[in-house]
């Protein structure tokens, strides 16, 4: 009882909850969800940086480049070490860099949420605000895109969730379930999880 009272409090852990995970894997959805649930703080990383430059993330690319905006990214990051008990969508490319993995372990777990490229295509289909995949929505290209990310992602990862095939209890129950195994030193995922390593 005193957990679900927790929960309700949006007190369930105190640090941040990173979710990471390629275009379409659900991290809006889930991050949204939580923060239904748990009471937790949502940050959107895209819609906040869209926010702040009064663009879009699209036109954000074609001004200023790509590298612009992966350093709005890390800015951002740097800024959520004076915050606890937030559930951060990030965008794609974030465990890209190195720096960023670095910036949400300091007070953070990162989750990974997961897809097949057949999933992640019916999400994105008719979505126009994703770059990288404007010209080329089709599986072949995502899973090539996927597979280029895929160590980055599972390198960052604290845990690891498939989404597929799950609603967002399921997906949400699950990330908790696993985040407090971490606490008290079990391995979430033994064969996928740097933690364990």
């Amino acid at each position: 009882m005193q957990q679900i009272k927790k929960r309700q409090n949006g007190e369930l852990f105190p640090y941040n909850i990173f979710l990471i995970g390629f275009m379409g894997s659900g991290k809006s959805t889930v991050s949204q969800w939580m923060k239904k649930r748990y009471g937790m703080e949502r940050i959107e990383m895209d819609q906040l940086i869209e926010k702040r430059q009064k663009m879009s993330i699209s036109e954000i690319f074609r001004i200023y480049g790509e590298e612009y905006f992966r350093s709005l990214e890390t800015d951002l990051l740097v800024e959520m070490q004076t915050k606890r008990n937030v559930v951060v969508s990030c965008g794609g490319g974030v465990p890209m860099r190195e720096c960023n993995v670095q910036e949400m372990k300091k007070n953070g777990k990162v989750v990974l949420l997961t897809a097949a490229p057949q999933t992640i295509l019916e999400r994105v289909r008719n979505s126009h605000d994703r770059p990288l995949l404007e010209n080329h929505k089709d599986v072949g290209y995502i899973s090539e895109l996927m597979e280029k990310r895929r160590i980055k992602y599972e390198a960052a990862a604290d845990v690891r969730i498939e989404t597929d095939q799950k609603d967002m209890q399921e997906i949400c129950e699950e990330i908790i379930e696993k985040l407090q195994k971490l606490e008290k030193g079990e391995c979430p995922d033994a064969e996928e999880s740097a933690a364990c390593r």
